[in-house]
């Protein structure tokens, strides 16, 4: 299929984290391939800006500000979506929002206040923002959920238990909820990056990062080209016999 066809034309996307990082490479993708795309996200300078830079290029895009943690939040921003697209309804969602919260610290180092934190926007989101886009989605019997889980929910990565805790426990989500959605026309995957470059990775301590990036065999980080590119195939009609899957994009260090 050629990079220009338009494989989203009429279809509504919600990308959450969609004003920074690979949220932003994402629905510059789908919104470049025809989506009529709606952005999730706290930071709104960050969301105003992203906005005017779609704008510049021809390209539209809207933004809610929604904490994915907060069931109100979620429900009434993906309702504002459905209601805004032309068609009412919503085809794609795709979660990319989370938190990193502590590196480089053993679990004795980790307070319980920052495991519960990284719980509810890491995994609780995730289970909200998978509930509330199914139910925009049952009525059409078509939908693409894809959540971003991560190597260190595979395999653990030392100095970080709460991350990789919770991204461990969106892989058991998918893989639940996608068996739950497989006759109905909704698939619900994860891709499960190592370290790709971002503005959240820089905000990584230097030693973590280092730790990370020295266990990819093709040693280098990825890109948000390439994950923009497995993303949108995940969540295209082309996909239609994957679901509750876990895509590697690691470079070679995934092990299953």
């Amino acid at each position: 299929m050629s990079m220009t066809e338009k494989r989203f034309e009429n279809q509504s996307a919600v990308v959450t984290g969609g004003a920074d990082g690979i949220g932003k490479a994402i629905a510059r993708r789908l919104a470049s391939e025809g989506a009529r795309v709606t952005i999730f996200d706290l930071n709104e300078k960050n969301m105003e800006t992203t906005i005017q830079e779609f704008a510049d290029a021809g390209l539209s895009l809207h933004g809610e500000k929604v904490d994915i943690a907060d069931e109100s939040g979620v429900r009434a921003g993906i309702e504002a979506a459905v209601t805004r697209d032309p068609e009412r309804r919503l085809d794609i969602m795709i979660n990319c929002a989370a938190i990193v919260g502590p590196t480089n610290r053993k679990i004795t180092e980790v307070t319980t206040e920052e495991f519960d934190l990284e719980t509810a926007i890491n995994l609780r989101g995730t289970f909200l923002m998978t509930k509330y886009a199914i139910l925009a989605m049952e009525n059409n019997h078509y939908g693409r959920v894809l959540n971003f889980a991560s190597i260190a929910g595979k395999e653990g990565n030392a100095g970080m238990s709460p991350y990789s805790s919770t991204k461990a426990g969106v892989i058991g989500l998918v893989k639940s909820v996608g068996k739950e959605y497989a006759e109905s026309g909704i698939t619900v995957n994860a891709i499960s990056p190592a370290v790709i470059l971002t503005p959240m990775v820089e905000g990584i301590h230097p030693d973590q990062v280092k730790y990370m990036t020295d266990k990819i065999p093709m040693k280098r980080c990825g890109t948000l080209d390439e994950v923009a590119a497995l993303s949108c195939w995940i969540v295209s009609p082309e996909a239609s016999f994957c679901t509750g899957f876990t895509f590697d994009l690691t470079g070679g260090r995934a092990v299953y």
